[in-house]
């Protein structure tokens, strides 16, 4: 039977209690990525590479920072750091900089340090450190050797959860605590494995066209459906005028925190709802096969200072790994497809012409004389990618 990860937010009903743990966890998640981030770069700086996930491992297992926290939570935060080296190492953006260290320090007037502050970072928790009691709602989190009475004494961080309503947590994967600035409390983010067990609506076939200022454009057989990205753009200009104007001279203020993470959740709540809008679209038509256009590789090129922008606030690997898993939930299949060449050749007769867009939006054929808009065209070629289709006479 196919499975599905879900990640259900669950509110700490004794967060009183247990704050102060998670606060001395994220420290330590954090002075371990400074180390391993230190060492890292000394290895850069002899070899010029970045040494992978299983040499970080293997130089910092003994080292004292590693027991701040349970070993895999620990080997999360190596694989963390060297999936984060390895996008760096990888891209070909010269604006990119490599993973930074996560503190702040203070200096007094004559440059003296005087004070160091940690980010209150993301706590991962894997199957091994987590016991769950149903009964109570209370997860047991295993304690690092570190912040135990002893190395092997069996201490743990006891955390009492409400999760949403209709939400029955089990066969859980992983548990994340996550600091929330605004609210000045921890959340638990529960990774839970679903199985899935839904037959196919159908056998239409769908197209998916991503873009830049329509996140989404879908093709059925006979109609088509646009999703304008205008609020995620008004959202980007409006709350990181908001961060910039509102940043502190030692870090980001409240204020400035509070606009990053408000940006960050309206961004996912736009993202989720176009999923599921496009989903639930896709059932009504019957659909079976939901063919997306993988843009991957446009994010690898330079657009000037304006088109970059843009691009930094394009999801579409997001927008992706949500369609994929929400499509699996329905009985969906889902293929990517290189979308190279959609926009360039007509949906109705195959002909290709790269200055078919006539302005913004508009597509015209310059052999059959078809109008449309130039998305949804886009959609219906990566929707005919599955099909057989006859090619039309050349006259």
């Amino acid at each position: 039977m196919e499975t599905t990860h879900r990640t259900h937010i669950c509110r700490l009903s004794n967060h009183s209690q247990v704050k102060e743990a998670f606060d001395t966890h994220a420290w330590s998640a954090s002075t371990l990525w400074n180390v391993a981030n230190y060492h890292a770069q000394q290895v850069w700086d002899d070899t010029g590479e970045n040494p992978d996930e299983a040499a970080l491992k293997h130089e910092l297992k003994d080292h004292p920072k590693y027991d701040g926290l349970h070993s895999q939570s620990s080997q999360n935060v190596l694989e963390e750091l060297s999936e984060a080296d390895s996008s760096w190492y990888g891209s070909d953006d010269d604006r990119d900089n490599p993973p930074g260290y996560r503190k702040r320090n203070y200096y007094d007037a004559d440059g003296n340090r005087v004070h160091e502050e940690h980010p209150r970072i993301t706590v991962t928790w894997k199957q091994s450190a987590i016991r769950h009691d149903t009964e109570n709602a209370r997860l047991r989190l295993s304690k690092g050797a570190n912040h135990k009475s002893s190395p092997r004494a069996r201490e743990y961080i006891l955390a009492e959860y409400d999760a949403p309503p209709e939400v029955t947590l089990g066969n859980i994967q992983q548990v994340r605590a996550v600091w929330q600035s605004r609210e000045e409390r921890w959340e638990l983010h529960v990774v839970c494995e679903h199985d899935l067990d839904t037959e196919s609506p159908g056998d239409t076939i769908a197209g998916v066209d991503l873009g830049i200022c329509n996140p989404a454009t879908v093709a059925f057989p006979e109609d088509a459906v646009v999703y304008p990205g205008n609020r995620l753009r008004e959202d980007k200009h409006y709350f990181t005028d908001d961060e910039y104007q509102t940043e502190g001279g030692n870090g980001p203020s409240q204020r400035a925190e509070w606009a990053r993470e408000k940006l960050a959740r309206r961004k996912t709540h736009f993202l989720h709802a176009l999923a599921k809008d496009i989903i639930e679209r896709c059932v009504s038509h019957n659909v079976g096969t939901l063919v997306i256009g993988d843009p991957s590789g446009v994010d690898e090129s330079d657009w000037g200072r304006h088109g970059n922008k843009r691009l930094d606030n394009w999801a579409y690997k997001r927008t992706m790994n949500l369609l994929d898993y929400k499509s699996r939930e329905r009985g969906i299949e889902v293929e990517q497809r290189d979308e190279r060449g959609t926009s360039s050749q007509c949906s109705v007769c195959g002909f290709e012409d790269d200055d078919s867009r006539i302005e913004r939006g508009l597509w015209k054929c310059g052999r059959c004389g078809v109008v449309g808009h130039g998305d949804v065209n886009g959609a219906d070629n990566s929707r005919q990618e599955t099909l057989t289709v006859t090619p039309p006479l050349r006259g």
